[in-house]
């Protein structure tokens, strides 16, 4: 009997016991509620598939489908000091920063790489909101001077896609000196006669829109994007009054002359690809390669067609 209880049995019961479904396997989208299938929702790059809202995205997967067959290097950034002020809150800054790398699995809240789309070699630079709000310290200030510097060295186009809550208060005054920096850093390139092309997705907050998400030669936003300083509510709760309808999205910053273009995430790259290609004067994309005409052959057929019959002759 104690081989029967203490081993048959467990086993049985474990052959028909009811498997726990894993957490991560549906995502429920925010704006209609529906759930999507995980598998599903990444392969329409974070796009909510029944309303079409457009989710967050982490800048390493947005990049694997901007270039060219998901090839990109990374460009090296050099790293601050990691805890100027020693600032305290609730946590200490480096363990929130600890718990913020862990969770993203990403070093700072901007990804600097460079590679191609279309055929046209560009620097790109991605925040990710997932990492502490995508907020602006030194080290974005770093990343943003380290991909102009680098777009200058290679004479190809900058593509940053903006996505913040504003400075990082961890870092102060710090924090706030990286708006000027960058604003540098953007004056670089417009010296050197290259392309500085800025995708504003949600949100875009701050001293973040106060300095070089609002610099570029060409203004594109993905649908729905807030895109404002103060936030709407800041602004209702100062000037007790209601709000227009759709107040600092995407779609109104259009209509009043904020944006040049409003552009769904999955047309993107083509989008980016005929701006650049436009910007950097270089000849059309071609979109479906074909061979020469003298090398295109034709398949001869086994049996050769047959003469079509005469007409019969008429009888004299």
């Amino acid at each position: 009997m104690n081989w029967i209880s203490n081993y048959v049995r467990p086993k049985i019961n474990s052959l028909f016991a009811r498997r726990d479904m894993p957490e991560n396997l549906w995502t429920k989208c925010p704006e209609c509620g529906t759930m999507l299938f995980h598998r599903e929702v990444a392969e329409n790059l974070n796009v909510c598939t029944n309303c079409d809202h457009h989710m967050p995205i982490t800048p390493r997967a947005r990049f694997e489908a901007l270039f060219d067959l998901g090839i990109f290097t990374e460009v090296k950034v050099p790293e601050p000091i990691t805890d100027p002020l020693t600032f305290k809150d609730q946590k200490k800054y480096p363990d929130r920063m600890k718990s913020a790398q862990k969770s993203t699995g990403e070093k700072e809240a901007m990804l600097v790489v460079e590679g191609e789309v279309g055929r046209t070699r560009i620097v790109a630079a991605g925040q990710d909101f997932s990492f502490m709000g995508g907020s602006m310290g030194m080290y974005v200030g770093n990343a943003i001077l380290a991909a102009a510097l680098r777009a200058v060295e290679r004479k190809c186009p900058l593509v940053l896609f903006s996505a913040a809550g504003g400075a990082r208060m961890q870092e102060g005054i710090l924090s706030l000196m990286q708006m000027p920096r960058s604003t540098v850093a953007v004056q670089m390139l417009k010296d050197a006669g290259l392309p500085y092309i800025v995708v504003l997705t949600h949100p875009t907050t701050g001293g973040v829109t106060a300095s070089y998400a609002m610099l570029g030669d060409v203004q594109i936003a993905e649908p729905n994007a807030l895109i404002c300083f103060a936030g709407p509510r800041v602004i209702e709760q100062t000037i007790r009054e209601k709000l227009p309808e759709g107040f600092q999205r995407a779609e109104y910053l259009l209509d009043h002359g904020m944006l040049d273009r409003v552009t769904h995430r999955k047309k993107m790259r083509d989008e980016l690809i005929v701006l650049l290609r436009l910007l950097m004067s270089q000849a059309p994309a071609i979109w479906g390669e074909l061979p020469p005409p003298g090398q295109i052959t034709v398949p001869e057929t086994e049996h050769p067609a047959e003469t079509p019959p005469q007409a019969p002759q008429k009888a004299e």
